[in-house]
């Protein structure tokens, strides 16, 4: 018997955080992590209950942002940075949600990746 496991998690209380939202035209991703990017808690519009055209709504977001919002204040979380990332509507709506809930927004980034010219784009679509 050289380990022996409790089962009960370990509860983190950390006060500030860093939100990476990722929203793509089809699907929006909020994740909540520490300072050092430790995951704290994260949830998809998929995972909030939403299927296919719906999941790139900025409603599905603000439910998005709202679920996992409540875990991360339980956690004790009261401010937040904010770092998005893509080009999708859900972009917005996921700030003005973590307003309404009560976090003191710190600061707000884009950290789309840009390419410097790098890889040659697909070719254009026609529709």
């Amino acid at each position: 018997m050289a380990h022996q496991s409790s089962g009960k998690k370990i509860k983190r209380v950390v006060q500030d955080a860093v939100v990476h939202v990722t929203a793509t035209f089809n699907n929006t991703i909020v994740t909540f992590a520490d300072r050092h990017g430790n995951v704290l808690a994260w949830a998809t519009t998929g995972s909030s209950g939403f299927k296919g055209a719906r999941k790139g709504t900025p409603y599905a977001a603000q439910i998005t942002v709202d679920g996992v919002g409540k875990k991360a204040q339980e956690m004790g979380v009261q401010n937040v940075d904010v770092r998005l990332q893509g080009v999708g509507s859900g972009r917005d709506s996921a700030v003005r949600a973590l307003y309404a809930m009560g976090f003191k927004v710190n600061s707000i980034s884009d950290v789309t990746p840009m390419p410097h010219n790098g890889c040659r784009p697909p070719k254009r679509r026609r529709v």
